[in-house]
């Protein structure tokens, strides 16, 4: 291993060009002369054995004759001197000089020798640039090739990825299905004047199966498809981008119909004037050459462009546009029935155990997307395979969802008991005010078992996928999320720093609250703030405040009331039910986890708060006393019409969710709270 890693360096090459320079010079040395030092030298011109002495200036150089008597050298040697001791040298040979004098003739150096001199130190230069520049390029063939498109041709006679591996997406599926035929068959679109889309962008969250759906396109066209990352367009010598772009679109032009498939196009595509250099960086270059490229494809060149990002915000707004990315799929995160699918598709190939109801896994999971379930069944089989078992249970699947959440498990994490009852009490205060709220989702799971950063959690997951939250939603994960920071304050009186991280995510919740959800009445419905920005020089622009002082002393005291009331809601809770907690803690304590059927048990005597008060966005907009109407189902069913205080419960889409990921289903486990 370090033989290989010494060969690829530049060191032991460098050594090896030293050694062959210094062979070549030693080698210019006639055979049979013997080089000799100065003083050497100059002790035998003083004296009587030299019969011949040639000075030859340019090199610094004497050659002696010796006397068949002098055997001490052979006859011929020679010895270099310094240019301050060329005087001196210079008089010992006319001193030791014979009557007829030396043959001091300087010959002349060869042409080739003084072409080598010069030509010599820039090879070598040439060389060491040729070398460090083919590791850069990964290869000594491609140092020629800057602006050479480096894309991938995916075989089309082996397809590895299908639409039939895809689950979880189905309308990303149905268009690119759709981009499918207009390849398979263009003049089927054609006939009815139909155009060929020039791109198509993939957007959403990491892991949602983006770059897993172009390689499934390349799977299913049966067309030459070129895959490169935005990243391999941009080099640090100018031009070299644009270069590649010209090259790649040549090559798809050529071999049409073809598919391109820019990976992270956000690489290259970021908004121009976001960075520095202005029209002349690099990558505003590459952009502009994209652009061009794009636009000026012939409309019957069946040459797709399919791009991935996870940040389609910050992309150019000209990138975008019609014409160019004409359509824009959002890939997003399963829901309940697209998990399921995910699940079965990678379980496939590994020995699941029959009682195993991927179903109730899914259900399990709200929230993950294609690569975390992929990694829980993993995670599952590599807990399988350590414990020498031959089936993926129920078991490995649920610490599978635990690692995959909160990290795996510090077993060698040993707390005392102080701490660990503190833990017992902080997760327990989290719960019990969960359980005791009306609009909080189930609590499924309690532990002070460390896991993770984490020295204990609290998981709450949905019982369905959720795509929206309301006013009262927010508010309760609020008090959930200070129920341990209470919990702390009324048993022990003296709070630990496990609730630093429960309180930034409150504080965030309740200033998106203020700020961007409209839900204070003395804000307003007004969005402070431009939220996402666009990074500038390591900056975020987007992140200014533009709202006055005064603006701002209102939002400060909105969100610190909204804390308040999170905060006062559950002492009142905890306080109301401190037998309850009392008893949660010793059942802690002595299982260390609890599943949801053993809390239910447990929390079978907590009642439900009471409804809040409506609330109103200002004193002078009158509340209506209507109803929501009824559906078909629950006419059906009989349910009659429910009391004001819960109309905004009822009016909850099927489908509500989380706000913007601040508390994700599950909870992200800090010091101690999940």
């Amino acid at each position: 291993m370090n033989l290989k890693r010494l060969t690829r360096g530049p060191v032991l090459w460098i050594a090896i060009a030293v050694v062959i320079l210094w062979v070549g010079m030693t080698s210019l040395t006639p055979p049979g002369v013997q080089r000799i030092d100065t003083s050497e030298g100059l002790a035998l011109l003083g004296g009587d054995t030299v019969e011949q002495a040639r000075i030859t200036e340019g090199q610094q150089r004497v050659d002696l004759t010796l006397s068949e008597d002098f055997d001490d050298h052979g006859r011929a040697v020679q010895f270099y001197y310094v240019e301050p001791l060329g005087d001196e040298v210079v008089d010992a040979v006319i001193e030791s000089a014979p009557e007829d004098g030396w043959d001091a003739l300087v010959p002349r150096t060869p042409w080739w020798m003084n072409l080598l001199s010069i030509m010599l130190p820039f090879i070598i230069i040439l060389g060491l640039f040729w070398f460090l520049m083919s590791r850069m390029q990964g290869g000594g063939s491609r140092v020629m090739q800057f602006g050479k498109s480096r894309a991938k041709l995916v075989s089309k006679e082996n397809p590895q990825v299908t639409f039939a591996d895809v689950a979880g997406v189905d309308e990303a599926v149905e268009e690119l299905q759709e981009i499918k035929e207009f390849l398979a068959d263009p003049a089927k679109f054609q006939a009815v004047g139909a155009k060929i889309p020039k791109g198509v962008l993939l957007y959403g969250q990491p892991g949602t199966g983006k770059t897993l759906l172009a390689r499934a396109v390349a799977g299913e066209a049966g067309v030459p498809f070129y895959s490169i990352s935005g990243s391999d367009f941009v080099e640090m010598f100018v031009g070299v981008g644009a270069s590649r772009v010209r090259d790649l679109f040549d090559q798809a032009k050529q071999n049409a119909p073809a598919i391109i498939f820019i990976d992270e196009i956000d690489a290259v595509g970021r908004h121009r004037g976001a960075g520095m250099g202005g029209g002349h960086d690099e990558r505003e270059q590459t952009l502009n050459q994209m652009l061009v490229e794009m636009d000026g494809f012939d409309v019957n060149a069946n040459v797709i462009l399919i791009a991935a990002t996870n940040r389609p915000d910050i992309l150019d707004p000209a990138l975008l546009r019609p014409g160019r990315f004409d359509r824009q799929i959002s890939v997003d995160a399963p829901d309940l029935q697209g998990r399921e699918k995910i699940l079965h598709v990678h379980a496939q190939g590994k020995p699941v155990a029959p009682d195993v109801d991927l179903h109730a896994v899914a259900k399990r999971t709200p929230g993950f997307t294609g690569a975390d379930l992929a990694n829980v069944l993993n995670e599952a089989a590599l807990l399988t395979a350590r414990t020498n078992g031959t089936l993926v249970g129920n078991h490995e699947l649920d610490e599978a969802i635990d690692r995959v959440i909160a990290g795996p498990q510090k077993r060698t994490r040993l707390m005392n008991e102080k701490e660990k009852k503190i833990t017992a009490y902080h997760e327990g205060g989290h719960a019990l005010v969960a359980a005791a709220l009306r609009y909080t989702d189930p609590v499924t799971k309690v532990t002070i078992l460390p896991r993770g950063r984490a020295l204990g959690y609290t998981m709450v997951m949905p019982s369905e996928d959720k795509y929206s939250t309301t006013r009262n939603e927010l508010l309760d994960q609020l008090a959930y999320a200070m129920g341990g920071r209470v919990a702390e304050e009324i048993v022990f009186h003296d709070p630990t720093t496990g609730a630093s991280n429960d309180i930034e995510k409150a504080t965030a919740i309740a200033r998106k609250m203020v700020t961007q959800y409209g839900m204070s009445e003395k804000v307003g419905a007004v969005k402070l703030g431009q939220g996402d920005g666009e990074p500038f020089v390591g900056m975020d622009r987007g992140h200014g405040r533009e709202y006055s002082d005064q603006v701002a002393f209102i939002v400060d005291a909105e969100v610190r009331r909204l804390m308040d009331f999170a905060h006062d809601e559950a002492y009142e809770i905890l306080n109301q039910y401190r037998d309850v907690l009392d008893g949660l803690v010793l059942e802690l304590l002595e299982r260390e986890t609890l599943n949801q059927a053993e809390l239910a048990e447990v929390f079978s005597r907590v009642v439900k708060r009471e409804p809040r008060d409506v609330w109103l966005s200002s004193d002078g907009r009158p509340v209506s006393d209507l109803p929501p109407v009824r559906t078909p189902a629950e006419q059906a069913a009989g349910n009659g019409h429910m009391p004001p205080q819960d109309e905004a419960a009822a009016a909850k889409p099927e489908h509500p969710a989380a706000p913007v990921g601040e508390v994700p289903p599950g909870g992200t486990p800090d010091g101690r709270l999940g």
